[in-house]
């Protein structure tokens, strides 16, 4: 496991982050916050494309690894590169999880969990927030 990077690829200061972004995307991207479940436009959309940071436009997921996990967010079984997204191990609210985070700014994604028993090619559960991530349609020529 990997832990956070001094520095990113894209780094901005906090004025603007505040200023590029909602207050709840600031909560959420910058502060590791949440958002409540069943809430977000991509939960159960199955409309193929590119999920990328919300903050900085880095790819993330696709669409291919997208699963209906139930749980309230979008689940994925795998990041689109092994380098995309970073993982900092998380001790908040009692217990240890592993936190997600995107490589290219540090924002915060979400969560990994491992060995909850859905079908994936991987046994992993990637929990972004929706807020945190936007969808690019896969367009054909």
């Amino acid at each position: 496991m990997q832990t956070s990077k001094s520095s990113y690829p894209v780094t901005k200061t906090d004025e603007q982050w505040r200023a590029e972004l909602s207050p709840a995307e600031y909560q959420v991207l910058r502060q590791a916050g949440t958002e409540r479940p069943f809430v977000g436009e991509y939960t159960d959309t199955t409309t193929e494309g590119v999920y990328a940071c919300r903050a900085c436009g880095a790819e993330l997921f696709t669409s291919e690894t997208k699963f209906g996990s139930h749980c309230g967010w979008p689940s994925f079984y795998a990041p689109l590169a092994g380098d995309s997204v970073e993982y900092i191990e998380d001790r908040s609210m009692g217990m240890k999880r592993v936190e997600v985070r995107c490589a290219s700014c540090g924002s915060h994604l979400g969560h990994v969990f491992e060995g909850e028993g859905y079908g994936t090619p991987t046994d992993q559960r990637y929990c972004k927030k929706t807020i945190s991530i936007t969808r690019r349609p896969t367009t054909t020529a």
